[in-house]
């Protein structure tokens, strides 16, 4: 039971001093979120936006589900999209959309917003 006795902190005003470094860690773990977290996110949304707004009538796309086709018309929210061999057409939300083909080989383009694997 001495134990506990010894261990307590010493009175006056010497604690202080530890509770600002606690302060100085917790701003500290806060900016390395931001830093490595938050702001790489918010990169991330902002350039997957732009690429879904800068898609036109005529692109060829693949969607999040692997369905490849062209554009055949476009809303606000959604998109017209006709798959190849069969003439068929699809209405499909735009956040659906996953990468880009160029024209030349169907290859994904390098300008598309999202993370490739």
């Amino acid at each position: 039971m001495n134990h506990f006795l010894l261990m307590a902190p010493p009175a006056g005003g010497a604690g202080a001093g530890g509770q600002f470094q606690g302060i100085i860690m917790i701003v500290l773990l806060i900016v390395v979120f931001y830093f490595f977290m938050i702001r790489p996110q918010m990169t991330k949304a902002k350039k997957e936006k732009q690429f879904r707004e800068g898609i036109k009538k005529g692109d060829k796309v693949v969607t999040i589900g692997g369905i490849h086709g062209k554009i055949v018309e476009l809303q606000d929210s959604t998109f017209t999209l006709e798959v190849e061999g069969e003439s068929v057409r699809l209405r499909i939300e735009k956040a659906a959309i996953n990468v880009e083909l160029t024209a030349a080989n169907n290859q994904p383009a390098e300008t598309a917003g999202v993370a490739k694997k």
